[in-house]
């Protein structure tokens, strides 16, 4: 059945497909349908941040990135759900044409650089989902806008901080995406170090504040060498901060060269970051044994690529691209395939 939904909507511009399957979920779990295919995997929790999750397979952030179809997509199957990037101001992306499929290698491309309508509409969606008793786990995923400087950061990373805090069940930062420029040398040497100093001491504030305490993830990309892994891993653990998550996108092309959109800028994602991003989760787990849980993004498109991931250290895992090309089922199959 999945395959046909999909060759219709392959049909349509990627992005179209996009926006017009997230209203169409909607609309179908409004009238109560989603229930009869959700997963019945409710019953495989598992405590990781101090969260117990419903399960391990969540949805990786960028599907809906204005927290708009959460009900929607948690009855899917998921056990948790990260929406985002969200930025401090409303901000439109980069000029469209922006995403890509490439078919052939159950990938895509995109270059959407963190549109999004600001964080304070996020919060006001997951409120609303929130009032109508919806009680699964969110994660919001933050970034800096695009016009603000690499070198005031920070600023932002803390606005969206305090903004999400109260709401989100984890906060991830994202200093990971290739698509606004700059961002990705927030990973290295001072410039992490300070960032993530900054943002573990107004978690701490926070958690005063509201007397609950929020964990912070941290979001990578799986283009790092063995020593920039290392000094990635040895700032999560001096800042403690609580979980990483690996991996985002790749700029690699080694494995789509030669297919059509293979040339576009952007990140690429799918079977073709499935080896980087397991390699990457495996170097960090050297470091951050159990002292920090990962959570294993990049390339999952079968129960087998979930389990990899799994023997490679990850605690979580999380879909996105195999979604798009395997449907629903691959929720389920995956959590079949790796009971515990």
């Amino acid at each position: 059945m999945y395959k046909i939904i999909q060759k219709l909507l392959f049909l349509l511009p990627a992005e179209m497909a996009h926006h017009f399957t997230l209203k169409s979920l909607s609309i179908l779990n409004s009238v109560g349908i989603l229930n009869l295919v959700k997963s019945n995997y409710s019953n495989q929790q598992i405590k990781v941040m101090g969260i117990e999750f419903p399960n391990r397979i969540g949805l990786a952030a960028g599907l809906d990135k204005n927290g708009e179809h959460i009900k929607a997509l948690s009855n899917l199957g998921f056990g948790f759900v990260e929406i985002g990037t969200v930025t401090p101001r409303p901000q439109p992306g980069n000029p469209k044409p922006r995403l890509f499929r490439l078919p052939a290698a159950k990938a895509i491309i995109n270059r959407m650089g963190f549109n999004n309508l600001g964080v304070d509409e996020l919060i006001h969606n997951v409120n609303k989902v929130r009032g109508s008793g919806f009680n699964g786990i969110i994660g919001i995923n933050i970034g800096k806008n695009f016009d603000t400087a690499v070198e005031d950061a920070t600023k932002d990373y803390l606005i969206g901080l305090r903004q999400s805090y109260r709401y989100a069940d984890y906060v991830t930062i994202n200093i990971s995406s290739p698509n606004t420029p700059g961002l990705r040398t927030l990973q290295y040497g001072e410039e992490l170090n300070n960032l993530l100093a900054a943002i573990k001491n107004e978690q701490m504030k926070l958690s005063l504040e509201f007397k609950k305490y929020i964990p912070i993830a941290v979001k990578v990309a799986p283009d790092l060498n063995d020593e920039e892994i290392k000094g990635i891993a040895e700032a999560i653990l001096a800042n403690n901060m609580d979980a990483l998550i690996a991996t985002n996108t790749t700029l690699s092309r080694d494995a789509v060269n030669g297919m059509r959109h293979a040339k576009e800028a952007g990140g690429l994602s799918g079977q073709p970051v499935r080896d980087m991003s397991t390699y990457v989760i495996a170097e960090f787990h050297k470091y951050l044994k159990d002292q920090v849980p990962i959570i294993g993004v990049g390339g999952i498109s079968s129960a087998q690529d979930a389990q990899d991931k799994l023997d490679a250290g990850a605690a979580l895992l999380q879909i996105y691209t195999g979604l798009i090309y395997k449907g629903p089922k691959l929720i389920k199959k995956i959590l079949e395939a790796t009971q515990k």
